[in-house]
């Protein structure tokens, strides 16, 4: 085999090992993404479930502040 063909052998062997190597590193920062939004996203849900609204059973203390809402739309 002529030198050229080695060159070109051993410099697309190099090209593509660099090209797998940087996509290496893209699949390893994409896993790092990944388990960091999951984090973000379980302290999302629970800060979510820490603020949500009162629930429907407190029916009765819209009853008793009713008399309350009626006078303030008065003034």
């Amino acid at each position: 085999m002529p030198a050229v063909a080695w060159v070109t052998l051993v410099a697309a062997s190099l090209i593509i090992a660099m090209t797998a190597l940087g996509l290496l590193r893209v699949i390893l920062h994409l896993r790092w993404v990944h388990r960091t939004l999951d984090s973000v996203i379980g302290g999302v849900e629970s800060i979510a479930s820490r603020t949500s609204t009162v629930p429907a059973r407190l029916t009765s203390v819209n009853a008793t502040l009713k008399p309350v809402r009626d006078w303030t739309e008065t003034v």
